[in-house]
């Protein structure tokens, strides 16, 4: 579904991502795994459109989407969840949801967007309970759920999601990983997870990447990667495991 080939992003004159190439297969989960500063937020970003390609191209279903804007691979079917919860804190959560589907009611309309709200509601209960709260008053938990819920409001063929368990409580990363599971089964999604915390990322991926300094050294399955010494070693630490233990 997704394959970047030999892709290259500059920050300035710092060479940020170098030769990577990469693919995704229709209806998997693919988790990029590395240090801070290796350069995966930039991956991302790259592939949604925030970021310029320097060199090299980038493909959705056969179609080369190198150098498109935003809001049109938004169109196309590639949601982005970035790195901090970005929500609308002064508004409320139903609101926030509205904002999420303006897609929905450009194309099909209001009784449409509504349908599809209620479809995120029943997803992600407590934010029914919490509907005409502001976003900004949510747990930090509730606002990593409700960002995942306004990205869903465009019907994303593919779901991009940077760092989904920052600053969570353990038992709220398991909450959160095990949705993420089930939307990829339900809604046939196919998802590419960046994430420090590698354990939690791997089990429920089908592949992973690693990448550092803002280059990829190893594709493997998850169960190969989460068996492997040095990826153990490197990115699997006390931490991480007390999350699944």
């Amino acid at each position: 579904m997704l394959r970047l080939v030999n892709v290259n992003s500059n920050y300035g004159l710092v060479r940020v991502l170098k030769n990577v190439s990469m693919h995704v297969g229709e209806g998997e989960t693919v988790t990029l795994i590395g240090a801070n500063g290796a350069g995966k937020t930039t991956t991302l970003r790259t592939i949604s459109g925030l970021h310029p390609v320097k060199e090299g191209r980038i493909y959705f279903q056969d179609r080369d989407i190198t150098g498109w804007p935003a809001e049109r691979l938004v169109e196309l079917g590639i949601a982005h969840v970035p790195e901090g919860r970005q929500i609308f804190s002064p508004m409320s959560v139903h609101d926030n949801l509205e904002l999420g589907g303006h897609l929905v009611y450009k194309h099909y309309g209001r009784k449409r967007l509504k349908l599809e709200i209620d479809q995120m509601l029943d997803l992600f209960p407590v934010l029914r309970q919490r509907r005409g709260q502001y976003a900004g008053t949510l747990s930090g938990g509730e606002q990593q759920m409700l960002a995942i819920a306004m990205a869903l409001m465009s019907g994303p063929r593919m779901l991009l999601l940077d760092e989904p368990s920052m600053g969570l409580a353990p038992m709220i990363i398991r909450d959160i990983f095990a949705r993420i599971a089930r939307l990829q089964q339900e809604r046939k999604l196919t998802v590419l997870l960046i994430e420090q915390n590698a354990k939690a990322a791997l089990n429920i991926s089908d592949r992973g990447y690693v990448m550092e300094t803002g280059r990829i050294l190893l594709e493997e399955e998850a169960g190969a990667l989460l068996a492997n010494p040095e990826v153990k070693r490197a990115y699997l630490g006390r931490e991480q495991r007390e999350v699944w233990e």
